[in-house]
């Protein structure tokens, strides 16, 4: 119910909108060469696992997904990676239309039409997690939820493609049950669910946390906002993620100028993921914050330790950027270690998920130069 009847920025959507009838998808624009194969799995999915009468389709269609330039979209939405707006069916026509009651979501009773923004010039990785989410929202919920543990639909970004919860979630939105133009206890009653009163997070800790996480202000400012979110958290009574990702901003962002404050917070962190469900692949994320930590900290039983321990995780989220990472961080510490043969065996096995991580192969050499980097760090102090 707070997945639906309210959009990310906190306003409140009075009924619950979706899809009637056959759902189709269509591509334009500079489609990258990934993009069909992932389209179509997620097409699959949404088909077997949530039951939407969703296609492929050509042309003019319920949802469309336009490829531009990444500098295209940002001068549109500044901050976002990609987005979806609905009542258009192209990025020309989102253009003539910005700022009017056709693209707000909170005027829409029933979609008719919606399209999808990503950019083109970015990894395969970031294209098909562009398209997993997008599409969720283009079809059910508009919001996000710093509570859920195992979802897309939260703006830690942990998830890259959609979970078994999103299918529920998706496949109650297009219940049987349900049409659309309904209110809240309407969709409530029809449910078997109370109404209940919408559950947000307290806006100072989430003006908080998104402050920490954005790309502008100074890193002091950015530290000083993450543990503003943290002690707002702690005050806040919360025992979920919502703590355990206060504390992994905070050391993130503490990991280069204060190690021992960062460990202490990944440490926190992970403790409360491990004790959570659905928080295997949040702590596979602080695992390899701390591989990387022990790495450049002359610890290379610790580094290979930990990435053992989150790389089957990671494999089985389909994260090969987080994949490719792990396994760099083990190969240099398998290096240090002494085992040059292992090592230079798992950076070739990590090129192919480095390659869909991360894009072209000059992006994947400087991972890899920062990686190495990292434990040159260890040599030298």
């Amino acid at each position: 119910m707070d997945l639906t009847f309210a959009m990310e920025s906190g306003r409140d959507l009075e009924v619950f909108s979706r899809f009637e009838g056959t759902v189709t998808v269509a591509m334009t624009g500079n489609v990258p060469a990934s993009a069909g194969r992932d389209l179509g799995a997620l097409i699959g999915r949404l088909q077997s696992e949530a039951g939407i009468d969703i296609r492929p389709g050509q042309g003019s269609a319920s949802i469309t997904v336009e490829f531009a330039s990444r500098s295209e979209l940002r001068r549109l939405a500044p901050t976002a990676a990609c987005f979806v707006v609905p009542n258009v069916g192209s990025l020309a026509e989102y253009r003539r239309k910005r700022g009017s009651d056709a693209v707000d979501w909170a005027q829409v009773t029933r979609r008719e039409r919606a399209a999808i923004f990503i950019p083109a010039d970015t990894s395969p990785q970031e294209v098909r997690d562009c398209l997993h989410e997008e599409l969720a929202q283009a079809l059910g919920p508009l919001n996000d939820l710093y509570r859920l543990p195992d979802s897309v639909f939260n703006d830690d970004n942990f998830h890259s493609v959609l979970t078994g919860f999103d299918m529920d979630i998706l496949r109650l939105t297009y219940s049987a049950a349900l049409t659309s133009g309904m209110r809240r206890d309407e969709v409530a009653a029809r449910l078997g669910a109370a109404p209940g009163a919408r559950s947000g997070n307290p806006v100072d800790w989430t003006r908080a946390i998104e402050a920490s996480l954005g790309r502008t202000g100074s890193l002091a400012t950015r530290q000083a906002s993450a543990e503003r979110a943290l002690d707002i958290a702690l005050a806040s009574g919360f025992r979920d993620g919502r703590l355990a990702f206060s504390y992994f901003a905070v050391g993130r962002l503490m990991a280069a100028s204060d190690p021992a404050r960062a460990l202490d917070a990944f440490q926190q962190a992970g403790s409360i993921y491990a004790g959570l469900p659905g928080g295997s692949l949040q702590l596979a994320h602080v695992d390899m914050q701390m591989a990387a930590m022990a790495l450049a900290g002359g610890l290379p039983e610790d580094a290979a330790r930990l990435a053992d321990r989150a790389i089957p995780v990671v494999r089985q989220h389909e994260n090969a950027a987080l994949l490719a990472t792990l396994m760099l961080i083990k190969a240099e510490a398998l290096e240090a270690l002494g085992n040059a043969s292992a090592a230079a065996a798992l950076r070739m096995d990590s090129a192919p998920y480095a390659r869909y991580g991360f894009g072209p192969d000059q992006l994947v050499q400087a991972r890899m130069r920062d990686i190495a980097a990292v434990a040159d760090r260890a040599d030298n102090g």
